[in-house]
């Protein structure tokens, strides 16, 4: 006689019981796979000098993945950028080929494609850093336009265009390039941008404050022009990512009369800006990502628990918090940047961890399915 199972049965599994439903299983079935486990990987480092941190991150593919950042970050003399590249299985540095000074501490990075990234920064001239990659080095691109006291903080690149955000002369300031061709444009507000994203080679947002303020541009046409979004005295907005005509979110945060600060976040639903409530907590936030399909990322610090990697999850309803694994030393992880890794099902974030004796040293986490998400390790 055969036997069935009932229609509904309990299964002991790692992580307690699960509730299989509806159709009984066939007799001598192969096993069915387990599902994929979101978990926090075991954090790696780039391998960068003494007291060094990543800043920002892209990735272009499973086997391909770029940061950029900074060492010796105490010592303004001997601070120096840095670029390393994930080429599928280890971590190592990548240098600018037509600089010797090289480049001073570098804030973002962007892919075009995998053969035209570009990062920017600062140099040790006094100018902003501006470089343009292959997919195996990087050359410093000098713009004449640019002149010292400028200063650049965001880049996006889409095939053919590059713009990178910052400020001059305490006004907003957008330098949109070729690569051979480059035009500067000064807005008319008062204050900063500090991130930027593009969703073709003529509409992007880019988003900062104005010291006072959230700010958001829009670029549409061509033409960059400020966007209403709800008034919150004391916020500013350090990273954005365009995830669709219809949905982007914008992070960052707001001062408090005591001192304090507390998290913000902006979702654009195709007519406006509104603010996503977030948990409470003494929480900083710096990079935002998303996977095309509504959901986002954000990393962080949470202070209150300094000693976790620390990332939140929107899905355009709800924010959930990822914390990484306890640990017994004092320290704190500051995830500076993530990026979303298409075809891994896994978040990529990157920034420090100090110790309690103020050392730095550059962390690299993965948030996401564990059994696609591979070995990382260090080239020496």
């Amino acid at each position: 006689m055969t036997r069935r199972l009932p229609r509904r049965a309990l299964v002991l599994c790692a992580g307690g019981l699960l509730l299989l439903s509806s159709q009984a299983f066939p007799a001598h079935a192969d096993p069915v796979s387990p599902p994929a486990i979101e978990a926090w990987q075991a954090p790696v480092s780039a391998g960068l000098s003494s007291d060094g941190s990543l800043s920002d991150v892209v990735g272009v593919s499973a086997t391909s993945v770029w940061a950029v950042g900074q060492q010796s970050v105490w010592d303004v003399w001997q601070s120096r950028g840095a670029i390393t590249h994930w080429d599928g299985s280890s971590w190592s540095e990548v240098g600018i080929r037509n600089d010797p000074t090289g480049a001073g501490p570098l804030r973002s990075v962007a892919a075009a494609s995998p053969t035209e990234l570009w990062a920017v920064g600062e140099g040790h001239d006094g100018l902003p850093y501006l470089a343009r990659g292959d997919g195996a080095s990087f050359d410093r691109v000098i713009v004449d336009k640019l002149h010292a006291g400028d200063w650049l903080g965001g880049v996006a690149a889409v095939p053919g265009r590059v713009v990178a955000v910052g400020r001059r002369d305490k006004v907003p300031m957008v330098v949109t390039g070729t690569g051979s061709k480059w035009k500067l444009t000064q807005l008319p507000d008062k204050g900063a941008l500090y991130g930027v994203a593009l969703s073709g080679k003529s509409d992007g947002w880019a988003v900062g404050d104005t010291g006072g303020k959230p700010l958001i541009m829009k670029q549409s046409g061509g033409r960059w022009k400020t966007y209403k979004i709800p008034r919150i005295p004391g916020g500013y907005l350090r990273d954005v990512h365009l995830d669709g005509p219809k949905r982007a979110l914008a992070v960052g945060g707001v001062y408090r009369e005591n001192g304090g600060i507390v998290p913000l976040a902006l979702s654009w639903n195709g007519k406006k800006w509104s603010r996503v409530s977030l948990p409470e907590g003494d929480v900083r936030l710096y990079g935002v990502t998303g996977d095309r399909k509504g959901r986002y990322w954000i990393s962080g610090v949470d202070l209150d628990r300094p000693g976790e990697a620390f990332l939140l999850r929107y899905d355009g309803r709800k924010v959930k918090t990822l914390r990484g694994p306890e640990t017994a030393a004092p320290r704190t992880v500051r995830l500076q940047s993530v990026a979303y890794l298409p075809g891994t099902d896994t978040v990529w974030t990157v920034g420090h961890v100090v110790d309690a004796s103020g050392k730095y040293t550059d962390v690299i986490e993965r948030f996401g399915n564990s059994a696609r998400a591979g070995s990382a390790r260090t080239k020496q």
